[in-house]
């Protein structure tokens, strides 16, 4: 990525913070605090979208990519799991998308407190041209990355992802900087 692309960003967040004394903070943390701001930035711009052009939040999205992903149903308790939230949260999102009759709910005849959700062929319709949408958008998102620097990008994720998992099934205990362990 060319540095004229890199410096069109206003200085608003920890990370072009952070860049203002480099020598103070590890390139580790420059590097995640830039990952978080992407993402924050790529997340508030899909909120704001689907606000603005489907009167609709980003849980709701999640929740009818989910059920998209699942044409048989989920159970709600692996609904909330696959969406990391509480199964409090996911009833109220699926009540409201039962009201709009985009979900529906089905109680299962052998276990009546397990509930399987689906999309409805309303929903179905709907999800499909939101999901449209939001592959557009964050096309144009990525739109100023050549495809080798997606794909790069993608690999170094990639690489990133499986240090994190490798770290986080790590016994061992990370140290302050200076100290020895």
């Amino acid at each position: 990525m060319s540095n004229a692309r890199r410096e069109t960003v206003d200085p608003i967040d920890a990370e072009s913070k952070v860049r203002e004394s480099p020598l103070h903070h590890r390139a580790e943390l420059r590097l995640w605090l830039r990952l978080l701001t992407c993402a924050n930035l790529v997340e508030a711009k899909i909120r704001k979208r689907l606000r603005e052009e489907f009167d609709t939040t980003l849980p709701r999205f999640d929740l009818m990519a989910q059920l998209e992903r699942s044409p048989d149903g989920i159970l709600l308790g692996e609904l909330s799991r696959r969406m990391m939230v509480s199964n409090g949260n996911v009833t109220g999102l699926v009540d409201r998308l039962v009201q709009e009759d985009l979900i529906e709910r089905q109680v299962s005849e052998i276990d009546r407190r397990a509930v399987r959700v689906r999309l409805t062929a309303k929903g179905r319709s709907v999800f499909a041209t939101m999901a449209e949408a939001h592959g557009n958008w964050i096309a144009e998102m990525l739109g100023e990355l050549a495809p080798a620097e997606q794909e790069a990008l993608w690999n170094q994720l990639g690489d990133l992802k499986a240090s994190v998992r490798k770290a986080s099934n790590s016994a061992r205990t990370p140290t302050v900087r200076g100290e020895k362990s």
